[in-house]
């Protein structure tokens, strides 16, 4: 789940904004910043760097000087963050940003996200509960 969200403009590049995301949210030090090819930059990679942040960035085809080094495994880690977006544009609303103002969508996806949240703590709680099981002959039988 997102600690913080920057919001832009639907035209606005991603990778401009990277140094806003690196310094968006609660008093942490993240260890690896996890980005897309758009977000390959030597500046980004820099400012990362400056935080003692890792950068966990694939380098796009026509990069020149490609370490021989990546972190495939902390860059996996990256499909739980298309996994919330995904949850995310689920709401209607937001998928395609119905509303007029920046602080009326900003709303919209913090609230999204407090269901999001919400729905996974609930569900958890239920598989650490045991949850209810279905028997074969198609009862349900809680814990």
């Amino acid at each position: 789940m997102p600690l913080a969200f920057h919001l832009t403009g639907g035209e606005a590049s991603d990778s401009r904004n990277f140094e806003i995301l690196l310094d968006l949210g609660p008093d942490i030090n993240p260890r690896a910043a996890l980005g897309d090819k758009g977000y390959d930059s030597k500046s980004n990679r820099e400012a990362a760097r400056q935080r003692g942040i890792c950068p966990a960035i694939p380098y796009r085809s026509n990069t020149k000087d490609i370490p021989a080094f990546f972190p495939k495994t902390l860059y996996k880690a990256r499909a739980r963050i298309e996994q919330a977006v995904g949850k995310l544009k689920r709401f209607k609303r937001i998928a395609l940003r119905c509303e007029k103002t920046a602080q009326n969508y900003r709303s919209f996806v913090a609230l999204a996200l407090g269901f999001i949240l919400i729905k996974s703590v609930h569900t958890a709680n239920l598989n650490l509960r045991g949850g209810f099981k279905v028997t074969e002959e198609g009862g349900c039988h809680g814990p």
